[in-house]
C-alpha cells in the first residue's frame, strides 16, 4: 500500500520536477534575453530625455519626428496598431505579437521621447516584452499555451528591467488582461524572469528609486475620510483620463483621416502648447514632476488637467510611448493639489493620488498595493488599502485597454465576461 502510494506519488513529483526545470529555464533565458534588451530601452530612454532637456530646441522637430513614426509603421505593415491591446489580444489567444513589432516599438517611442512628446515608457515596455516573448516561444518551439506563457514572461521581464518594480511586474502581466482571474501556470516562470531582469538592469545602475520613503501619519478617522475623498475623485479623474483619451483619438481620426497630417499637427500643437506655456514639465514622461509632488509637496494647482490634455494629443494622434506613467503624473499632481487645499500632508496625499490612479486606469488592484510598497515602502499600507479599494470600486468598468476583460463584477458575486469601457 506504502509502496503503491509512493511509486505515484513519486511520478507526479518527477513530473512537478521536470516542469519546474522546463520552466525556471525559459524563464532564466526569458529574464536575460528580454531584460538585456529592455536595459538597453531603458537606457536609451533616459539619454534621449538627458538630451532633451539639455537641448531644449530640439522639440521644434517634434512634427518631423511624428512623420518618422507614421513612416515607419507604414512599411511594416502597421497603419492601425493596436499597442498595448494586441498584447492583451495575444494573452486571450486572439492574435499573435510579431516580432517586427519590437525594434519598431523600440525606435519609435525613443522618437517620441526624444524630441517631447508626452507619453510614458510601460506601454512600449509591455509591447516590446511581449514581441520578444512570443519569438521565444516560437524558437521553443511551444504550443499555443505555452506560448502565452512565456509571453507574459516576456511583459514581467520588460516592466521590471525598465520600471525597476519586478514586485508589480509579476502581479501586472498574471493581472491585467483578465479582471477577477489571474494565469497561475505563469506565476513561477514570471517570477523568475522578471527578478533576473531586475537585476541585470540593478546591474548597470538604472534601478535608482526617484521616491524618498514617506513619513505617513497614524490613521484616524478623519485621515480615513479625507483617504476615501481623495481616492473617490482619483477614480473619476481616472475615468475622465481614459474618456478623454478615447474621445480625443475618435475626433482625430473623424477629421485627421490622414495620419501623416494628424501627427504633425498634433506634434505643432504640443510644441505651441510648450511654448505658451513656457515649461518643459508636460514633455516626455514627466517623472521629474511626480517626484517633487511626492518628495517635496510641490505641484502646479492645474498640472493634472495640462498633463492630461498633452498625452491625449501625443498618444492618440500616433506618437508612441504609454499612458501609465502620464496617469502616475496625473494622480501625483492632483493629490499634491488636494492635500494642499484640506491642509493635510501633500506628499501623503501625491503618493496616494498617485497610486489611485493607476489603480482606476489598469482595474489592478493587486499590482496596485505592490507597486506602492516598492515606490513609497511598507509604512502607508493601510493608506494604500483605503485607496486602492474605493478607487477599484469607484472607477467602475471603465480602462485603459479596449481589450482588457472584467471576467468577475466589481459589485456583485457573479460572472461578468466584459470588455472594458472606453
Amino acid at each position: 500500500m506504502i509502496g503503491r502510494f509512493l511509486k505515484t506519488y513519486g511520478r507526479k513529483a518527477l513530473h512537478h520536477l521536470l516542469r519546474f526545470l522546463k520552466w525556471s529555464a525559459v524563464a532564466v533565458i526569458t529574464g536575460l534575453f528580454v531584460g538585456s534588451i529592455s536595459t538597453l530601452f531603458s537606457f536609451c530612454l533616459s539619454c534621449a530625455a538627458d538630451f532633451r532637456q539639455q537641448y531644449d530646441f530640439i522639440l521644434y522637430f517634434l512634427p518631423l519626428a511624428g512623420i518618422v513614426t507614421v513612416f515607419l509603421y507604414s512599411i511594416f505593415k502597421y497603419k492601425n496598431d493596436k499597442g498595448t491591446n494586441l498584447v492583451l489580444a495575444t494573452i486571450h489567444a486572439k492574435t499573435e505579437m510579431p516580432f517586427k513589432m519590437a525594434p519598431l516599438i523600440f525606435v519609435t517611442t525613443i522618437l517620441t521621447h526624444l524630441f517631447g512628446g508626452s507619453a510614458g515608457r510601460e506601454g512600449a515596455a509591455l509591447q516590446l516584452g511581449g514581441s520578444l516573448g512570443n519569438q521565444l516561444g516560437r524558437w521553443f518551439r511551444f504550443d499555443d499555451a505555452d506560448k502565452r506563457v512565456v509571453v507574459l514572461c516576456g511583459m514581467s521581464a520588460a516592466f521590471s528591467a525598465v520600471f525597476g518594480t519586478p514586485m508589480a511586474a509579476v502581479v501586472f502581466s498574471l493581472e491585467v488582461g483578465s479582471v477577477g482571474v489571474m494565469y497561475y501556470a505563469a506565476l513561477v516562470p514570471c517570477v523568475f524572469s522578471s527578478l533576473i531582469a531586475s537585476f541585470f538592469s540593478a546591474s548597470f545602475g538604472l534601478k535608482e528609486n526617484v521616491f524618498k520613503q514617506i513619513s505617513f501619519p497614524p490613521l484616524d478617522y478623519l485621515n480615513s475620510f479625507e483617504i476615501i475623498c481623495l481616492s473617490i475623485l482619483c477614480a473619476l479623474l481616472s475615468i475622465l483620463f481614459i474618456v478623454f483619451l478615447h474621445k480625443t483619438g475618435d475626433l482625430f481620426r473623424k477629421y485627421l483621416k490622414n495620419p501623416y497630417i494628424r501627427i504633425f499637427l498634433a506634434g505643432s500643437v504640443i510644441v505651441l502648447l510648450s511654448l505658451l506655456l513656457n515649461t518643459r514639465d508636460y514633455n516626455g514622461a514627466g517623472i521629474e514632476v511626480v517626484a517633487k509632488a511626492v518628495n517635496n509637496g510641490e505641484a502646479v494647482p492645474y498640472a493634472f488637467l495640462l498633463k492630461m490634455l498633452f498625452t491625449a494629443i501625443t498618444i492618440e494622434a500616433g506618437y508612441r510611448g504609454g499612458e501609465i506613467v502620464p496617469a502616475f503624473f496625473i494622480g501625483a499632481t492632483f493629490g499634491c493639489t488636494f492635500g494642499s487645499v484640506i491642509g493635510f500632508s501633500p506628499s501623503v496625499c501625491a503618493a496616494i493620488g498617485l497610486i489611485a490612479m493607476f489603480c482606476g486606469v489598469t482595474n489592478c488592484p493587486i499590482t496596485s498595493l505592490l507597486i506602492s510598497f516598492e515606490l513609497f515602502g511598507a509604512g502607508g499600507i493601510y493608506y494604500y488599502m483605503i485607496a486602492i479599494a474605493v478607487s477599484y470600486f469607484m472607477s467602475g468598468y471603465y480602462g485603459l485597454y479596449k481589450d482588457q476583460t472584467i471576467v468577475y463584477s466589481k459589485y456583485r458575486t457573479r460572472f461578468l465576461n466584459r470588455k472594458t469601457r472606453q
